[in-house]
């Protein structure tokens, strides 16, 4: 058993995933999570307690899944915020790389690059980067954090070769306006590691989670956004071709 990192709390699994990486995928959601993002649909993840699992344990439940995968295929691990059990998952991305299972790893990039964070992420085959807000003052109004961590993680991964999906969610209100595209598309602006940028509509099916919890819901009321408002966003985000496949 690994000194470092014997264990890891997990909160779920989505067998067959489909959206969180290329082809098939097997979905392993950590607890823990250092924001608290308003809009925020798993707020049942902030807590560090969950199922634990040994890196053996876990794989023995990926591989059941490897038939599946094909050529494209593999795990996705996200959260809550993964990386707060980095330890545990630069581990876990080695015993999956025996295995020949490739492991995208789904970041909000919340957490400072330590020696673990590092090989974490240089472990990925992709890693997906939650780019909440342009700027640290919307960091820290919408989700009590910092832009600092995420801006750390890109340059680590734009140094380090390693593949980046950029994701943003879209709140009506509050960041749904081109002009807030365009500053998003002024952070990604020249990072070549970025090979894709997509917009996410923010939805109001995590609103049951904030009552059954007992925990305010701070965008109460809030609308999910209009599905031809998201995909106008994206089209925009799109002609600034901040991507490498653009």
């Amino acid at each position: 058993m690994n000194k470092t990192a014997p264990t890891a709390n997990i909160h779920s699994f989505e067998s067959l995933a489909t959206l969180d990486g290329k082809g098939i995928r097997y979905g392993i959601f950590f607890v823990g999570c250092p924001y608290r993002c308003v809009y925020c649909h798993n707020p049942d993840t902030w807590s560090g307690e969950g199922q634990r699992f040994t890196v053996e344990e876990l794989a023995k439940k990926v591989v059941r899944y490897k038939p599946y995968f094909g050529k494209d295929g593999g795990v996705t691990i996200s959260g809550g915020e993964v990386l707060v059990q980095s330890a545990f998952v630069a581990e876990f991305e080695k015993r999956m790389k025996k295995e020949g299972v490739g492991v995208v790893l789904d970041t909000s990039g919340g957490v400072p690059l330590t020696d673990d964070v590092k090989r974490a992420l240089k472990g990925a085959e992709t890693v997906i980067l939650d780019l909440k807000f342009w700027d640290d003052a919307g960091y820290r109004q919408y989700c009590k954090g910092s832009i600092s961590t995420v801006l750390d993680t890109l340059e680590f991964c734009e140094k380090n070769k390693v593949p980046v999906w950029i994701r943003t969610v879209i709140i009506p209100g509050i960041n749904d306006r081109e002009e807030c595209i365009d500053r998003y598309a002024e952070v990604v602006q020249g990072h070549k590691c970025v090979e894709r940028y997509q917009l996410l509509a923010f939805h109001t099916m995590g609103f049951s989670k904030y009552e059954k919890l007992g925990i305010k819901n701070p965008l109460e009321g809030t609308p999910a956004l209009d599905r031809s408002r998201l995909e106008e966003l994206q089209a925009y985000l799109d002609s600034k071709k901040v991507t490498v496949n653009d």
